[in-house]
């Protein structure tokens, strides 16, 4: 990681510097996350995206301070608004959750407890960080219900998770989230089981929410066409660390990493034939217990052999390419840039 890249902007509400998640098994150690660093601003969007297991998730939950099983080892730095929470306790972790960080999951049916109806658990969040009455809470969870776009919430506020549909209870769970203004909000593949013009209206509030409370957003998803309408900033994660990291106009214009070429190679596109195939990233990821020496991407590069051994043989730092466009890759710069405009642009375009 280069010195540059430390140096996050003093307006940064969230900076994670070296952050290292592993976890001791019986097969040996699983580096989840290995030496991460990133910054979000208020009202700036950081998207991270990559393949199932590239340490997305494990990483959000680090921020959370979520992974409490006694085979996890976590060093590094997470600072949020200036407080270091790596090696804070678990109580002024716990004060900060739902007031000043908060999360959206993936399945919100099993992160809603299901004998409580989806009220009350608005209600304790809320309650837990504001000294408020139980029918003043009550009134804020059915405004919040409101605001997130649910029909007739004085009504749907005493049902129970299960007798909402999907895109229902995500909304419920970003009321839920949202209901003490969280300044930070991570959200964990919102919109995966939903189908796709529930999609746009969860991205739609999620921006609209943002702006309304200036909240910093980290949105993590292997969809890049979801980071695509909200992100201001894109990590590209490959084996627990980052690959290529930037604005979205130059991850999406201008990238140079194989793996960010190959993860856009592989997504679906409207304004092409339905005939056209798709060019899949050859090859699986990496287990990350034994994570392959050099470039983790190595054996899965269609440009390993352009470089020779160091793709073997030496692991490549994240380095500023130009003006803030980090890119951890052996392949000089200037031939990252002509690959992408003489062979991978024109396939794509």
């Amino acid at each position: 990681m280069t010195a540059a890249f430390m140096d996050t902007p003093a307006s940064s509400y969230l900076e994670v510097e070296d952050l290292q998640v592993h976890f001791s098994t019986e097969d040996g150690v699983v580096k989840s996350v290995d030496g991460l660093s990133f910054h979000v601003d208020r009202g700036q969007t950081l998207g991270i995206v990559g393949e199932s297991g590239s340490g997305k998730s494990v990483t959000s939950m680090a921020v959370m301070g979520l992974h409490t099983a006694s085979n996890a080892s976590i060093t590094g730095s997470i600072k949020l608004d200036g407080q270091e929470l790596v090696g804070a306790s678990r109580e002024t972790i716990r004060l900060l959750r739902g007031k000043k960080m908060s999360m959206i999951f993936q399945d919100p049916l099993s992160s809603m407890h299901p004998l409580y109806t989806v009220g009350n658990q608005i209600v304790e969040a809320y309650r837990i960080h504001n000294d408020v009455s139980k029918k003043a809470a009550r009134s804020h969870a059915i405004d919040m219900l409101d605001r997130v776009g649910i029909p007739e919430p004085a009504k749907r506020i005493d049902a129970y998770p299960h007798q909402f549909s999907g895109g229902m209870r995500q909304r419920a769970m970003i009321a839920m989230s949202l209901s003490c203004d969280p300044d930070l909000l991570i959200a964990d593949e919102p919109t995966t089981a939903l189908d796709v013009t529930v999609q746009a209206q969860i991205l739609d509030l999620i921006r609209d929410l943002q702006k309304e409370f200036n909240s910093a957003v980290v949105i993590i998803t292997h969809d890049l066409g979801v980071v695509a309408e909200l992100a201001d900033d894109i990590m590209v994660m490959y084996a627990g660390r980052a690959a290529e990291y930037g604005s979205a106009e130059k991850l999406f214009n201008a990238p140079e990493h194989p793996y960010t070429w190959g993860l856009l190679g592989s997504m679906p596109r409207f304004d092409q034939a339905p005939t056209d195939r798709l060019m899949p990233i050859k090859g699986t990821p990496p287990s990350l217990i034994q994570v392959p020496s050099g470039c983790a991407f190595n054996p899965r590069c269609d440009y390993q052999p352009r470089v020779g051994p160091a793709c073997l043989d030496q692991r490549p730092d994240l380095v500023d390419n130009s003006s803030d466009h980090f890119v951890a890759c052996h392949i000089p710069p200037a031939e990252r840039q002509q690959i992408w405009a003489q062979e991978i642009s024109p396939r794509l375009s």
